[in-house]
């Protein structure tokens, strides 16, 4: 057998492989929302996806170092001028160099076509939310069924009892949602569903003005001003008479993002301004 065979097939296959593993990482949902969904592609989930082209990466790179060593005579051939002299800035090189750094410089300032590619992952990712939905809080599936119920304002008994009839029995209060999941073969997300319907009703009272998290939830800046107000129960004209009153023009149907990207700031910086607002 020949090493420096086996050397180039390797790369050659593990390259092929790493293109599709980047594929699937480039269109995989947020991180909250795929170990939320438990989202899966052909039986394995963002974790294994992962892995595997970390693990390929390092084959690549192990392949790649003997391939150069194998092939050392003719990449020096590729630094020589005409003069068969060695020098490195060949024109070749130059533009090699020029497209890398062009790359790496159109990449950190977000312009086109650099900029598009990263808009474009934003996009396949938040429509990955809007389809299996938002974790109530990030790495809500870690959280014990206490911590939950206590987070979620819901009754523990009653959500362990409503897990026990649906025929999920547990453990005990201190088991994860993501325990839970695993052991009948669920997402975190459906065990929820189970026992959402346990919330302490409050005792009665006048009712308040609406109020919004301290903190934004995740996937909060996904969210239009419109679904804003509808979650919260906030008042419309309220809330954008407020935001002009700090010349933020904004429209019902735009999303936290998208504002907050046009008057030069990030989404959670808007929300704790449309707090001022509601909340003043």
């Amino acid at each position: 057998m020949s090493i420096r065979k086996i050397t180039s097939l390797t790369a050659a296959l593990s390259f092929l492989l790493m293109i599709l593993t980047s594929i699937v990482l480039y269109i995989v949902p947020h991180g909250r929302v795929a170990y939320w969904a438990n989202w899966k592609l052909w039986g394995l989930t963002k974790t294994d996806w992962g892995n595997i082209h970390i693990t390929l990466g390092f084959l690549f790179l192990i392949a790649l170092v003997l391939h150069i060593y194998y092939n050392w005579k003719p990449l020096i051939a590729y630094l020589k001028n005409k003069a068969r002299q060695l020098t490195v800035l060949t024109p070749e090189f130059n533009v090699a160099l020029l497209l890398t750094i062009a790359c790496v410089v159109g990449t950190y300032f977000v312009v086109p076509p650099f900029g598009w590619v990263i808009t474009l992952n934003e996009h396949v990712k938040d429509s990955g939310s809007r389809k299996y939905g938002e974790p109530p809080y990030g790495h809500a599936e870690l959280s014990s069924l206490k911590t939950f119920a206590k987070k979620m304002n819901l009754d523990l008994e009653k959500s362990i009892r409503l897990l026990g009839e649906a025929g999920y029995g547990v453990n005990g209060p201190d088991t994860t949602l993501q325990e839970i999941a695993e052991k009948y073969n669920l997402s975190p997300q459906q065990v929820y569903e189970i026992f959402e319907t346990a919330v302490i009703e409050p005792a009665s009272s006048p009712k308040s003005a609406a109020q919004l998290p301290e903190s934004p939830p995740p996937g909060t800046g996904n969210l239009t001003i419109a679904e804003l107000i509808a979650q919260y129960g906030l008042n419309r004209d309220s809330l954008l008479h407020g935001l002009e009153g700090l010349g933020i023009q904004a429209s019902a149907d735009e999303t936290l993002k998208q504002i907050a990207a046009r008057i030069h700031t990030n989404p959670t910086e808007l929300y704790e301004r449309i707090k001022t607002v509601i909340q003043p």
